[in-house]
């Protein structure tokens, strides 16, 4: 049973999970009402708050399950990619606990821990292709093996998730606001507007121009109010939704016809949108592939993907350090 710890961002998250797949206990301290105020997450404010909770939390996990440090083989810890004081706290409370209870101490790939969400209550194995798409992130990635990636595609300026946001408070429909998005987009029209679509030779992926394109058509025309508004926000936010998603179900397409895997896992804040989910339904229809998709709980930032990724690396001898282990605000997979 692995102990995981998760501060990367603003979420205070710890879980215990067994052999990878079993989530036992988990809590997490959300900071949504302190993002709401003011307008987004602030980098000071979340480390603070990370202080003031891993250890109730903590406390809470284990008091759920009746376990004692000794009935635990490890503790897993997130330490990159993320923001750098709130992953140092993470970090700092992680190797405390270690220190104090002798367990080994493991290093988690915050972006791997997403991949890894994939294997909590499902019997996936690798290998698989896997659709990372978070507020900092647009990949798809082969997974070789429990620690073994390779990306095929990355973000090559701003991902998606942060283009979402990114126009969901230009709109004033606040912090996060892809899901205000989403449900709005569900009920639009997708053809209703032409936003612009990158299409790299390259395979990345670049949302750049289209959230520009977004922000000039907002700037220009007048949504209205009342009635009129709300139909036309949602053709809007139908027909962003869908110049958003087009480039990651055309890179996905090409890449499992290269691969040939016959599994696709999908992970991060965004793999929790609907309109997302219907259209990887749809390729999942055509293409005769198999789809996993975390409940939805395990789609945002969470412990106990991190617990699952870290049993594996424990299993495989991978990413186990004796305390050294630094912060890593850029990492990559």
């Amino acid at each position: 049973m692995i102990l995981g710890i998760e501060t990367s961002c603003d979420d205070t998250a710890v879980a215990i999970v067994a052999d990878g797949r079993r989530v036992l206990a988990e809590h997490i301290a959300s900071q949504d009402e302190l993002n709401r105020l003011y307008g987004g997450v602030v980098p000071e404010l979340a480390s603070r708050r990370h202080l003031e909770m891993l250890v109730p939390v903590t406390k809470k996990v284990l008091r759920e399950t009746d376990l004692t440090w000794s009935d635990l083989s490890g503790v897993a810890v997130t330490y990159g990619p993320g923001l750098a004081g709130a992953l140092l706290t993470g970090l700092s409370f992680a190797k405390a606990l270690t220190l104090a209870t002798g367990l080994p101490l493991i290093g988690v790939n915050h972006l791997a821990g997403h991949i890894a969400a994939n294997y909590i209550d499902t019997d996936l194995e690798p290998p698989f292709l896997a659709l990372v798409v978070s507020g900092g992130n647009s990949q798809i990635v082969r997974v070789n093996d429990y620690v073994d990636f390779e990306i095929r595609a990355d973000t090559r300026d701003d991902a998606a998730g942060e283009v979402l946001d990114k126009i969901a408070r230009e709109l004033g429909l606040g912090f996060p606001g892809g899901a205000a998005i989403d449900a709005y987009a569900l009920k639009g029209v997708p053809t209703a507007l032409d936003f612009p679509r990158a299409r790299l030779d390259t395979g990345e992926f670049s949302y750049s121009g289209l959230k520009t394109a977004a922000l000039q058509w907002l700037r220009r025309n007048d949504l209205g109010e009342g009635e009129l508004r709300e139909g036309r926000l949602a053709d809007f936010c139908a027909s962003y939704m869908q110049a958003v998603v087009d480039p990651l179900i055309d890179n996905l397409r090409a890449e499992l016809s290269a691969s040939g895997y016959g599994t696709l896992g999908v992970s991060g804040g965004v793999s929790a949108s609907r309109f997302l989910r219907r259209e990887l339904r749809i390729l999942a229809e055509e293409t005769g592939i198999k789809l996993h998709i975390p409940a939805m709980r395990y789609c945002t930032d969470n412990a106990a993907m991190i617990a699952a990724q870290g049993y594996f690396q424990l299993k495989l001898g991978s990413g186990i350090y004796p305390g050294d282990l630094d912060a890593v605000a850029n990492l990559t997979l």
